[in-house]
């Protein structure tokens, strides 16, 4: 019998990252399971990573654990995604998420909106 290979993550989070959204679970109004990260339409460059609080996972996201929290990923949002790393950064002018993404073709001035050409699957 074949075994199953195990899914690769769709992308990594950081230990500032999941910091920062453990802050945000322990700090909301409402319950949280953790993060949903998605990409939309918008800004000058033409695409935005969203984020929004989970509270029921929706069976249909990927779901990244580390570091004691679960960050969900819209299931639009995977061809884009895939080998990403979610960071969090503070700076003096700033302070955010961050992503590392290597479907990143170019961004904005701004830092604000991105332009994302979906993986392509490694041959073989």
């Amino acid at each position: 019998m074949a075994s199953i290979r195990p899914r690769p993550s769709v992308m990594q989070l950081t230990e500032a990252a999941a910091g920062r959204v453990r802050y945000l679970i322990e700090n909301s109004e409402k319950p949280m399971a953790g993060l949903r990260v998605g990409i939309k339409k918008g800004g000058c460059a033409g695409m935005e990573y969203s984020l929004e609080p989970v509270e029921a996972a929706n069976p249909a996201d990927d779901v990244i654990s580390g570091h004691g929290v679960n960050v969900y990923i819209d299931p639009k949002a995977v061809m884009f995604l895939l080998g990403s790393v979610m960071d969090y950064e503070t700076t003096k002018l700033r302070s955010g998420f961050v992503f590392q993404n290597p479907n990143e073709v170019s961004s904005c001035g701004c830092g604000e909106s991105v332009m994302l050409k979906p993986a392509e699957m490694p041959a073989g």
